[in-house]
């Protein structure tokens, strides 16, 4: 399963790169405002030096909502950098958009999918990602893992290339379970994906270690 970060913060992302375990990032509109990145030039440079730091797939989320927005700010993000993938809204227009991107080889994640009829329909428009918001599911008592196993199911079932992209994970068990139902990617903060380092008896045991070595020196 691959690890995505799923921020704007630089220092985030830079403490993710150097695990040695990190796949990619994905951004959205609502992250760049938090990490106080704001304005057209100020968003698009923020998008290289993210590129310029990881070396996998970098999500950028498009503005608009009608098709000729969507691809002429999809272009201009595309030209960026190699790594750039075109963030598109699962509507209508945005299904659109990521079939012309598709037909171009250009890289796509359809977000904001929030059931399998729109996964299926972004795998048919040839999505490179497909982005189901499981912890926004759980939030309204919906459980957002069964519906990346749905997503699993039908993506087997007809050989689709798409890659299940699980976002908006909440925690270190949102990842674990998303990688037993055969999520290709993860995508969260940085604290759910150290949280998989912690164990009390990693702990317990390297005291122990560190203990019975300085009793012998």
């Amino acid at each position: 399963m691959k690890f995505f970060i799923d921020t704007a913060n630089i220092d985030q992302i830079k403490e993710a790169q150097s695990l040695g375990i990190l796949d990619g990032v994905t951004t959205n509109p609502s992250l760049m405002a938090k990490e106080g990145i704001t304005g057209y030039d100020n968003i698009m440079n923020h998008y290289k030096t993210i590129c310029d730091i990881v070396d996998g797939d970098v999500s950028a989320e498009v503005i608009a909502i009608d098709f000729d927005g969507m691809v002429r700010e999809g272009e201009a993000l595309a030209a960026l950098h190699p790594q750039i993938v075109i963030k598109l809204p699962m509507i209508a227009e945005g299904i659109k958009a990521c079939k012309y991107f598709s037909d171009k080889g250009v890289k796509t994640n359809v977000t904001l999918v929030f059931s399998a009829g729109q996964a299926l329909l972004a795998a048919k428009a040839g999505a490179t990602y497909v982005s189901p918001f499981l912890g926004r599911l759980d939030d309204v008592s919906t459980d957002g893992l069964a519906l990346i196993e749905e997503i699993r199911l039908i993506y087997d079932n007809y050989a689709f290339e798409t890659q299940i992209l699980s976002a908006s994970i909440r925690h270190t068990m949102h990842i674990i379970e998303c990688a037993k139902i055969g999520s290709d990617v993860m995508t969260g903060p940085l604290s759910a994906i150290k949280g998989l380092l912690n164990h009390p008896l990693t702990d317990i045991g390297l005291a122990k270690f560190l203990e019975d070595y300085k009793k012998g020196n």
